[in-house]
C-alpha cells in the first residue's frame, strides 16, 4: 500500500517514532487525537495511523464528499458521512455511526476543536462513547520527543470530572508542536 510505504518515508525521514499500538481490546473506540496545534499534526496522526493499521475514521459533513476526487480521497482516508442537514445532533449522529458499523472502527476526535490553546475541552467523545458502548483511547503526539502513539484507554466511568481529570493528566505530559496552545 503506497499510504503505509509514504507513512514509513515521513517518519524517517522527520526522526519520529511510532510509540504502542491498539489492541484487539481497543480496536472499536472512540481516539482522541491531542495535543493539536499545527497542521502537522493531521500529517504525523494519519501517517502513524496508517504505520499502526488502526482503523480510524473522521466525522465529516457529508457535502464535502459530493466533490468527486476530494471526496473519493476523504473516503480512501477514513471520513464518515454525517447528515447534518436534519438538526442531527454530532454526538448522536456519531453514536448511530459506531453501533451500526459493524467491525473494528476508531472515531478520532480533535476534542479541544481548533489548534489555539482552549482552556476548556469539548466533551462530546466522552458522550459519544459512553452512548455507544466504547472505550476512550488516547492518541498523541509529542512534538518534543518526536513520538506519535497510543496512550492508556479509559472505560468512562459515568464521572465525567474524574475521567477528564485523568485524560487532561496523562495530556498535560505531551508537548504540541506550539506548546503554548496544549494543555494545561
Amino acid at each position: 500500500m503506497f499510504a503505509k510505504f509514504l507513512s514509513k518515508a515521513i517518519f524517517k525521514i522527520s526522526g519520529w517514532k511510532l510509540v504502542g499500538n491498539l489492541t484487539t481490546e481497543n480496536r472499536r473506540c472512540v481516539m482522541i487525537a491531542a495535543p493539536h496545534t499545527s497542521n502537522w499534526d493531521f500529517i504525523y496522526a494519519r501517517a502513524a495511523f496508517y504505520l499502526m493499521d488502526a482503523p480510524i475514521r473522521v466525522t465529516i459533513k457529508k457535502e464535502f464528499l459530493d466533490y468527486p476526487v476530494v471526496g473519493a480521497l476523504l473516503k480512501e482516508m477514513g471520513a464518515l458521512p454525517v447528515d447534518r442537514s436534519r438538526n442531527t445532533k454530532m454526538v448522536d449522529a456519531m453514536v448511530r455511526i459506531i453501533k451500526e458499523t459493524p467491525g473494528d472502527l476508531c472515531v478520532m476526535v480533535t476534542p479541544e476543536g481548533t489548534r489555539k490553546y482552549q482552556p476548556r475541552w469539548r466533551r462530546g467523545f466522552y458522550h459519544v462513547a459512553m452512548g455507544a458502548g466504547v472505550p476512550i483511547v488516547l492518541g498523541y503526539l509529542d512534538y518534543a520527543k518526536k513520538e506519535a502513539g497510543i496512550g492508556p484507554t479509559i472505560y468512562p466511568s459515568g464521572d465525567i470530572d474524574a475521567d477528564m481529570e485523568k485524560i487532561m493528566a496523562f495530556y498535560r505530559t505531551k508537548t504540541g508542536k506550539f506548546p503554548e496552545q496544549g494543555v494545561r
